[in-house]
């Protein structure tokens, strides 16, 4: 089964996360598929960033999302695209 979930990174007390495409069995900074994200909590607003067309299509092929990644995504909702003129 695949997830969506974070990987942590960075020095200690200095922490910074890769949210990835993992199988679910591996160890949390295990190879992952594929980097759908990046988040960082020590910025002032915590700074998100996510690649919304890859995260649909893993979640479509069959891949969840850990509650984290759930909650940081309807924070930070995908921006609306733009009518084309």
């Amino acid at each position: 089964m695949l997830m969506i979930r974070l990987a942590r990174f960075g020095a200690k007390k200095k922490p910074f996360y890769r949210v990835v495409v993992i199988e679910k069995e591996r160890a949390r900074n295990g190879r992952s598929l594929e980097v759908v994200g990046h988040y960082n909590p020590l910025t002032d607003p915590p700074k998100v960033d996510f690649n919304y067309e890859r995260i649909e299509h893993w979640t479509k092929v069959g891949a969840q999302m850990s509650d984290t990644v759930t909650r940081l995504l309807k924070a930070n909702p995908a921006p609306a695209s733009e009518p084309a003129a």
